[in-house]
């Protein structure tokens, strides 16, 4: 029997790591996870109120004039977002400010409240950041314990908002580069994810749960794994579609020269569009509705639950909410897209129609924010482990049918998604502006 060699230095030095990060990554998650959890509460009140008050609607514009000036006059660097706290982890500078945290917590709620087309990913992601930052400059943590305590932040908001703590841990760490995983912080942001999702779950607060009725045996069989590819492939084109959908309606409304006057042409639009097609079913999360005849998220796991154009029309809705300064997320809406997308198609394939809303649901966000892995585990985490083999093929497949595109601009390439790719390390800011100044140039 050969020698047993144990670095018993190395092991003191793992246990002291694993206690330092397990006592800041608590403290961290008990914050976030009471954030979170009031958020949702007050997310759920505003749904609530705006359903039972159609009205509300109309305040559209009001709302975006007093989001847009509290960024304009209060929010300074707040207004980076989520992109903010990609760079920060990147390459730690100056910090997420404080004040992002109340900043994106009442301009989210206001958005939902009078009906604007959002989600809540991007505000969770926002409010742990900044927690996390407030944290790291009271503990006077160096730039890469601050580094770590960011992505920590990232997966507590990410698995407290969504009730997935695994892939909450995991999104952190991919999606910063695309192709690439760096597992140095994978145990503070799996303790951040846990206790965040525990500390949302102990103030009451519990998550839509989804059900697929029709069970896919372990490989999915050979003809049905084709659907799914197939189907992947359109889940990558439409993540893509949204993703430069919004990045271009932003650009189209900077154009307008003060920030605080972008929301109301947003919300005349969003209003318009509403009376014109004769249904709210786009306006805010589109998760549930108390209109039993509503196309959502729920209903499209049925055989009739969506429209062919459901998810096209809600790319558009949230597109003017978000491009012109309304706050809130896009990962809601992107689950709104995938699952009534995956209802059409699975009629087109004769496909159950169930599965199909649940992989749409979890691989358009998937080619939108880069993170087929992070995406697989949440399906896993909502769906169940029988669904494993279709749910990874329908997020990888979406994954590189997305493109080098993403509603994250700081994101960076680690590995192109094909040998003609972009050079490693740039970021898909730089890749948009490239291709802006290539269409400039014909």
């Amino acid at each position: 029997m050969p020698p047993l060699h144990w670095r018993l230095r190395e092991h003191l030095t793992l246990g002291a790591y694993t206690l330092k990060w397990l006592t800041i990554s608590t403290l961290i998650s008990l914050a976030i996870g009471s954030v979170s959890a009031w958020f949702l509460i007050a997310l759920e009140w505003a749904t609530h109120a705006r359903e039972a008050t159609p009205w509300l609607l109309y305040c559209l514009p009001a709302a975006g004039v007093l989001v847009a000036a509290l960024y304009h006059y209060l929010g300074k660097s707040a207004e980076g977002g989520s992109d903010l706290i990609v760079d920060e982890i990147h390459e730690p500078g100056a910090g997420v400010p404080s004040r992002m945290t109340p900043l994106i917590f009442v301009g989210t709620v206001l958005t939902h409240l009078c009906g604007g087309s959002a989600g809540r990913e991007g505000t969770a992601v926002q409010m742990g950041g900044s927690l996390a930052s407030l944290f790291s400059r009271a503990l006077k943590l160096g730039p890469e314990d601050r580094r770590t305590a960011l992505m920590a932040g990232v997966a507590g908001g990410f698995g407290a908002v969504f009730g997935t703590p695994l892939a909450g841990a995991v999104f952190a760490m991919e999606v910063l580069v695309i192709g690439s995983l760096r597992y140095d912080s994978i145990l503070p942001c799996l303790i951040a994810s846990l206790v965040s999702h525990w500390v949302c779950r102990a103030w009451g607060v519990h998550h839509a749960e989804y059900h697929i009725h029709s069970i896919a045996t372990a490989d999915g069989g050979g003809f049905v794994i084709l659907k799914v590819a197939i189907s992947g492939i359109c889940f990558g084109l439409a993540s893509t579609f949204f993703s430069e959908l919004t990045h271009g309606t932003q650009s189209l409304f900077r154009r307008i020269r003060h920030p605080v006057i972008r929301p109301i042409f947003g919300a005349v639009a969003v209003i318009a569009l509403t009376r014109l097609l004769g249904t709210r079913d786009y306006l805010g999360l589109g998760v549930s509705s108390s209109d039993p005849g509503a196309v959502t998220i729920l209903s499209s796991f049925g055989s009739d639950g969506a429209h062919v154009w459901s998810w096209w029309w809600k790319s558009v809705f949230t597109a003017l909410t978000l491009g012109s300064g309304f706050k809130g997320g896009e990962v809601t809406p992107l689950f709104y897209i995938g699952a009534t997308l995956g209802n059409v198609l699975s009629g087109l394939m004769s496909a159950p129609a169930s599965l199909f809303a649940a992989l749409g649901f979890v691989a358009v966000f998937a080619g939108a924010t880069n993170t087929p892995l992070a995406c697989t585990i949440m399906g896993v985490e909502l769906f169940g482990a029988e669904h494993v083999v279709p749910l990874a093929v329908a997020c990888f497949v979406s994954y590189l049918f997305s493109g080098h595109s993403g509603i994250y601009l700081s994101q960076r390439v680690g590995a192109p998604k094909h040998g003609r790719g972009p050079s490693p390390g740039a970021s898909l800011r730089s890749i948009l502006a490239d291709r802006a100044r290539g269409r400039e140039s014909r």
